[in-house]
């Protein structure tokens, strides 16, 4: 009975009587509502899957990781070996197969005009068709100086893992061809083996490729004409060693640094003619690095191999976001973009080429410096052949407060992370929404009228002490921060239907204290190597302004190896590790990152979690690195390439390799389907149905917009 009912009914005793009735009903609901939020439902599963760990580290793709697995008998895998891109010779070196043209890597030209940002612009050859050479990136020795100390900074790794974070130096000097890595040089222009066994092992350090937002767009090379029944939204990949050579992670507004001259070996340099022989050719300081991939038949990845050989793994699971960790993040736990917002939290233009804090000279206000930019503009700078016209992290510098006494002052520049896509007419929209428009069917950009939706990498507008990060003005914070967000997250939708959560960062009691990093990369026990941008709920009113809500659900990593032995895990947890062990390239390895998630397993494996807890082992991003795997567009932020995704689990098929189209949102969807509850929001992309295929193409989903729940990932009983 509603209340249009009631106010139809004529007789006035029977509209008295309906009233009480809906009167006592309500009272009742309340009452029921009240007693619901004392209960914990967190057992109240539809699966015999109590407990969800999410862990993620940090910048690979599938192929880098696993180019050459071989899945066990009756299983398949898309790979660059399985493709024929790349063949085993008789010591399963990894070399050029067949189907090499299949990755083929090209040059392209994109110097403006009418359609200044191209998507998929006129390509040709490299010189010689060779790739640019990869160049060093990483420490020279390492970055923790002794056992001690690393045992003192991190406490997610087994025992014997700790060794490793003081090996795998480069040896070299940054931003020059990576002299470990075989025939540097004269790479055909295509995916190459990264180790060797010798000089380059699976535990060196290895440099970090480009992976922001619109520079990922046009490494994928999207055109409908380049569509298929196995590709049917044209995108080839054939552009990832251009784009990380030509405009890199960032150009903060500005010109491009001058051409190297083969006779220059001293003048740090800008090259467009991808002539790998020219001593100094630091390109954007990558060089094709994008185009490594690990061995796992040649003992690479031996952790991760072995629990895909034990286990379930997908080959079509995607980061949802073109770019880089915290948008990923971001959409992991919202299964949305947040955006830009006024002091009054509604939807705003962010700065723009303002002048936002003043920075000093002398101590006098210099009214040419701390001008930031923080719009998007793809578009290349004039003559130039790609260098964005305004992209980047930003200058921080001093964030251009008044110094003081600890402080020296310096510019702030640059930091374009924001895109309003609902106007075709602002930078780089126009191509991505008409690409989008293209496809059949065509996908929608799902970007609100007004929203500077954020791309990039920018602080979030919380510290871990539940201060406003985007308004504090200490001379060592960022005005690269985005104002705290309203949008919901997944933690919203569990606390609302009172389901237990946590996010363990690792070093999180550490950053606590330490808002501005000042100990980041400082070997020791105040070690904060804290991950702020990974947390999706650092982002968020909801949780960080309630001090009991980030007390109840945002721990440090120490207190997941403590829940699990206390028995006091929660339904669900999200596990991130600290910078130092997470696997980024550069910055951490891969076989740290390992470490991390053996230590994880391994405790859960010998507890009572064992029968009930499904452990989902990925990453946020593939880093930059290429991938063969098909892409759908699902709106103007995604989806972008593959990712590794392992789920170690009792009720998982040993050696199982899902083939279902899914990204970071479907192990959202997991959640709300196995606890039974709704999508985050209307327009969230956990509304998104789970894919239908074709006989023959089970990669592509037919029902485009469409990502998996996970739910094949697991053997439950058909009635589930």
């Amino acid at each position: 009975m509603n209340l249009r009912t009631i106010v139809s009914t004529t007789m006035a005793g029977v509209r008295i009587g309906l009233m009480a009735a809906a009167v006592i009903q309500l009272s009742l609901g309340a009452t029921l509502a009240s007693a619901a939020q004392n209960h914990d439902r967190s057992d109240l599963t539809v699966s015999p899957i109590k407990h969800v760990i999410v862990i993620i580290g940090e910048n690979r793709s599938f192929d880098h990781v696993f180019a050459t697995y071989v899945p066990k008998n009756g299983e398949t895998v898309h790979n660059l070996l399985s493709e024929g891109i790349v063949a085993l010779d008789g010591n399963k070196k990894a070399i050029p197969g067949p189907n090499f043209d299949k990755a083929h890597q090209v040059a392209a030209t994109d110097t403006g005009g009418v359609d200044p940002f191209l998507l998929s612009p006129p390509k040709h050859d490299f010189p010689n068709d060779v790739l640019p050479a990869p160049l060093v990136g990483g420490p020279k020795v390492n970055y923790v100086p002794t056992l001690a100390d690393a045992i003192a900074a991190e406490s997610g790794l087994p025992t014997d893992y700790y060794p490793l974070l003081l090996t795998g130096g480069t040896g070299q000097t940054s931003k020059t061809p990576d002299e470990r890595i075989t025939d540097v040089t004269a790479l055909p222009a295509g995916p190459f083996q990264l180790t060797n066994g010798d000089t380059f092992t699976y535990d060196s350090y290895a440099a970090s490729p480009v992976h922001r937002f619109y520079q990922m767009w046009q490494q994928l090379d999207c055109s409908i004409e380049h569509s298929s029944l196995d590709n049917p939204s044209g995108c080839n990949g054939k552009l990832f060693s251009w784009v990380e050579t030509t405009v890199g992670a960032g150009t903060n507004g500005n010109a491009q640094p001058p051409l190297c001259s083969a006779d220059d070996d001293v003048t740090p340099c800008f090259t467009t003619n991808y002539l790998p022989a020219v001593p100094k050719a630091q390109t954007t300081g990558e060089g094709s690095t994008a185009l490594g991939f690990y061995n796992v038949q040649q003992g690479d990845a031996p952790y991760f191999t072995t629990l895909a050989d034990h286990y379930a793994m997908s080959d079509n699971f995607h980061q949802s976001v073109d770019g880089g960790t915290g948008a990923n993040h971001i959409m992991f736990g919202h299964a949305d973009a947040i955006f830009f917002t006024d002091a009054d939290g509604k939807a705003a233009q962010p700065p723009e080429g303002v002048q936002v804090f003043a920075t000093y000279d002398n101590g006098l206000a210099n009214p040419d410096k701390g001008v930031v930019s923080e719009v998007e503009d793809p578009d290349p700078a004039m003559g130039t052949n790609n260098w964005y016209s305004q992209d980047g992290y930003g200058v921080s510098g001093n964030a251009g407060y008044p110094p003081s006494q600890w402080y020296i002052p310096s510019p702030v520049t640059g930091g374009g992370s924001y895109s309003d896509c609902s106007d075709t007419q602002q930078p780089g929209v126009g191509p991505v929404v008409k690409y989008l428009h293209s496809l059949q069917p065509a996908i929608e950009p799902r970007c609100e009228k007004g929203h500077y939706y954020l791309l990039n990498n920018y602080n979030p507008g919380y510290f871990g002490n539940g201060n406003n990060a985007y308004t504090d003005t200490n001379p060592s914070n960022t005005p690269f921060t985005i104002p705290p967000s309203s949008v919901r997250s997944i933690g919203d939708d569990l606390n609302d239907h009172q389901i237990s959560w946590v996010y363990y960062g690792d070093q999180w009691d550490n950053y606590v204290n330490d808002p501005y990093d000042l100990n980041y990369g400082v070997p020791g026990p105040t070690a904060d190597d804290y991950c702020n941008i990974c947390n999706p709920f650092q982002y968020d009113k909801s949780i960080m302004s309630h001090p009991e809500q980030v007390a109840a659900h945002i721990k440090d990593s120490k207190n997941l190896y403590t829940a699990i032995g206390n028995h006091t895990l929660p339904a669900v947890s999200v596990v991130k590790p600290s910078g130092l062990v997470d696997g980024h390239p550069a910055s951490s390895k891969l076989d740290l990152f390992e470490g991390f998630v053996k230590k994880i397993v391994d405790q859960v494996q010998a507890s009572p979690y064992a029968k009930d807890t499904a452990i989902f082992i990925t990453f946020d991003e593939g880093g930059g690195y290429y991938d063969s795997g098909y892409v759908q567009p699902l709106d103007f932020f995604g989806d972008g390439t593959r990712i590794p995704l392992i789920v170690v689990a009792p009720y998982t098929k040993p050696g199982h390799i899902s083939h279902e189209y899914s990204d970071h949102v479907s192990i959202i969807k997991f959640i709300e389907r196995n606890w039974g509850i709704p999508a985050i929001t209307h327009r969230s992309r956990d509304n998104f149905p789970n894919p239908t295929t074709a006989a023959g193409h089970p990669y592509v989903p037919t029902n485009s917009p469409a990502i998996s729940d996970l739910w094949d990932l697991f053997n439950f009983p058909p009635e589930l």
